[in-house]
């Protein structure tokens, strides 16, 4: 059976009530009996010293008679529950509490030794043999004329003081078990703020191992807890999203990969059967031809999105002219412009603007650009592109005057193998992997790319790049 963290809770509980009750019936008991017997052995030691300065110096003095001593320390020893005595240090009795001694028998305590009480104001036992139960008693010498004349005895049975431990024990025992009973209040704590939910949160890891990313659970608590299992929920989701995204992923590229290659399978059969004649071998040769460079063009786009994806990316930043790139990218497409009767409308800020970033990657980030605007431009329109500067970003929009991207697929475009309905049918050689591409450029170099876009008036790209401080060099 797996010891759960709640049952280690529970027996860590029973173990502090047996031991707490072990600590207070040996510990606290010797404590209190201690307590207890210094105490009264204290508060004894007093009353003597007190009587001896007093009531036992004034009958050694003669300055009051046997009797009227022997009726006050009877009186005082009802008060203290406790039996006083006077002797000398012969010890023989002088007076005694609760008892006349007959003048003519002298009582004496055999082995009476004052010694006894050296370095202590108490001693428990019998008193030489005078009691039949241990006592506690304490003595104090009557002094005068430099010299003791006597000792104040005074004796209360142990038995007394220890009932009175016994009673503060009792309490201890009571205080122990309110403190244990009150402590359930932690465990009921422990219960539902930490053990229920870390209970959910537990079942919910389970399912998450076994694949089961849908599985919901609520912690309703805004504390560590609360955070924990919204953490894990959100991670959860993400996991399944990313294995979504890998099936929608495997799907495209699946889909991709096969329409050419079965376009190509399909023309050389043909061919080698003979359905295709020798004199038309040419034209679907280069119909293969074209569906190879497109698998080229994809395969070469799933490595760079791929090597692009990679935490950490090292990018070579270095401070070039924006204006320049973009008047070289212009010039690479003047042939396919020409055909498609397209222009370009270089609105560029200043002759030079530098920017800091990878001048090869912002390179493919242009081209894709401006490749998308060529593919979805109509005949005898104009591809504008403008450069601004604004709060030491620049600005690059590329802009064209095509069919324009739908509202609920503006969202969509930077997704991998994404195609809207209208570029599919304008665009049959298309891997919808540009814009990926371009976005995950751009988010290496914490940058951003927005699109305005109306269906059949345009599209305009926007970007933002970091500002060199070759700009400011230039015009001092």
């Amino acid at each position: 059976m797996r010891k759960t963290l709640y049952l280690k809770f529970i027996l860590a509980y029973l173990l502090f009530g047996i031991f707490g009750f072990i600590v207070v019936a040996t510990f606290v008991s010797n404590m209190l009996e201690d307590h207890c017997l210094q105490s009264t052995s204290d508060a004894l030691y007093r009353e003597a010293t007190q009587i001896a300065n007093t009531y036992a110096a004034d009958l050694y003095s003669s300055e009051t008679s046997l009797d009227t001593v022997s009726r006050q320390i009877t009186v005082l020893a009802g008060y203290s529950n406790a039996q006083i005595w006077i002797i000398n240090p012969s010890g023989r009795m002088v007076a005694k509490s609760g008892e006349k001694l007959d003048p003519g028998r002298e009582v004496y305590i055999k082995g009476f030794n004052p010694s006894a009480f050296a370095g202590k104001i108490y001693t428990v036992g019998d008193f030489f043999g005078s009691f039949d139960e241990p006592m506690i008693s304490v003595l104090a010498p009557i002094t005068g004329n430099y010299k003791t004349n006597g000792y104040v005895v005074i004796h209360t049975a142990l038995s007394g003081v220890q009932q009175e431990a016994g009673k503060l024990l009792n309490i201890s025992y009571i205080m122990l078990l309110l403190i244990f009973l009150l402590s359930i209040i932690i465990l009921i704590f422990f219960t539902e703020i930490v053990y229920s939910p870390l209970k959910k949160i537990t079942k919910a890891t389970e399912q998450y191992a076994a694949g089961n990313m849908s599985y919901t659970f609520s912690v309703e608590s805004e504390d560590e807890m609360g955070y924990l299992a919204a953490t894990l929920q959100y991670m959860a989701g993400e996991i399944a999203r990313s294995e979504d995204d890998q099936k929608k992923f495997i799907a495209n590229v699946s889909h991709d990969f096969r329409s050419p290659l079965t376009s190509i399978r399909g023309f050389l059969t043909a061919m080698l059967d003979g359905t295709i004649p020798p004199e038309k071998h040419e034209k679907y040769l280069k119909t293969v031809l074209d569906e190879t460079d497109r698998l080229t063009k994809l395969t070469n786009g799933l490595l760079t999105l791929n090597s692009l994806g990679t935490k950490g990316m090292l990018l070579t930043r270095t401070d070039f002219d924006i204006n320049d790139t973009i008047r070289h990218v212009a010039a690479s497409f003047e042939q396919v412009c020409r055909e498609k009767r397209l222009r370009f409308e270089l609105i560029l800020s200043g002759d030079t603007l530098y920017v800091n970033a990878d001048k090869e990657k912002i390179q493919q980030v242009l081209y894709n650009l401006v490749d998308n605007a060529i593919k979805f431009s109509h005949p005898d329109s104009s591809i504008r592109i403008e450069t601004t500067e604004r709060h030491n970003k620049i600005f690059v929009s590329v802009k064209d005057s095509g069919i324009g991207i739908p509202k609920e697929d503006q969202k969509l475009i930077f997704n991998r193998f994404y195609k809207t309905d209208l570029s599919r049918g304008k665009d049959k050689k298309g891997t919808g992997l540009g814009l990926s591409i371009v976005q995950e450029i751009l988010r290496a170099h914490d940058e951003n790319i927005n699109v305005v876009s109306t269906e059949n008036v345009g599209s305009e790209f926007i970007f933002s790049l970091r500002r060199s401080d070759v700009n400011d060099q230039l015009e001092d």
